[in-house]
Order: C-alpha cells, then sequence, then structure tokens
C-alpha cells in the first residue's frame, strides 16, 4: 500500500474551499487524468480515468462527509484499490487548508515504479496546486452540498 499526503493554503474560506469539493463533476478542470466523474447518488460516484495512457473505470463510496470539515472515500469496483480523506482547516476568515491522504495499491510494474520514485505524490501536488488556482480564480465554488454522511457504525 502506498500513502500520499498533501497540503495547500487557498485564499478563499473554510466553506468555499469545501463547497467545491463537493462537487466531484468538476474534479476534470484541476486534476490531470480525471476523464470524468458521474454523481450517481449523495454517496457514490463513478469515475473515469487515463493516466499515463492507461483507462480505468471505478466506483467509489464517500465513507464519512462533515461538512467544512472532512470527506473520506474509498473504491468499491475496478482494478485500484484506494481510499483517502480530504481536510479542510480554517487558517482565517478568508484563508483554508486543505489536506489530501490517499492510500493506494500500485498494480503492476510501471505503477510500483512510479510510486516508488514519487510520482504519485508529485500528481497529487500538482493537483492540490491547480485545485488553489482554480478556486481562488473563481472566487467561489461552482456548486454546494452540505449534507452530512457519518462515518459507518455510527
Amino acid at each position: 500500500m502506498s500513502t500520499v499526503t498533501e497540503s495547500v493554503d487557498v485564499h478563499v474560506p473554510v466553506h468555499t474551499a469545501y463547497d467545491q469539493w463537493t462537487q466531484f463533476e468538476s474534479f476534470p478542470q484541476f486534476m490531470s487524468g480525471v476523464e470524468s466523474i458521474r454523481q450517481l447518488d449523495d454517496r457514490r460516484t463513478h469515475w473515469v480515468t487515463k493516466i499515463g495512457g492507461v483507462e480505468r473505470e471505478f466506483d467509489a463510496e464517500i465513507t464519512e462527509q462533515h461538512p467544512d470539515e472532512r470527506i473520506a472515500w474509498k473504491s468499491t469496483t475496478g482494478d485500484t484499490k484506494h481510499a483517502g480523506v480530504v481536510t479542510f482547516h480554517r487558517l482565517g476568515d478568508t484563508d483554508t487548508r486543505v489536506t489530501v491522504q490517499l492510500d493506494w495499491q500500485p498494480q503492476g510494474l510501471v505503477e510500483k515504479a512510479g510510486s516508488a520514485v514519487g510520482v504519485d505524490s508529485m500528481q497529487v501536488k500538482a493537483d492540490t496546486k491547480r485545485f488553489k488556482e482554480f478556486i481562488e480564480q473563481r472566487g467561489q465554488a461552482t456548486g454546494t452540498w452540505r449534507g452530512d454522511v457519518p462515518r459507518p457504525g455510527v
């Protein structure tokens, strides 16, 4: 299992950063390699990615979500198993730290080698930087979902 953690400080209020992150279908605008995401319901999304020429499709489930605090997920289908969490930390009235932690199981020699030399970390770092540029240029989220998804067993 490989773990990647990246943080970025964005110059928007915490609710703006969080609200944008709930708009999964907008991710291709700032995440390279993400071709499309379709929101199936409040908890489930369908992803199509193309990274290094390899196209993959998978479903992911939101396992926990609390407005202005965190969104956690795990893959439920597909050949690459992964799970993660993005957290939002208020630094001030107009500043937020967004931290992404991703745990994934590289498949095959190329992915294992890429993970070993930090390609996955560079990708997440670049994506968080593009998120910063995207949300700061807009100044507001493209939409919002303020529902709460309690963690399993609660």
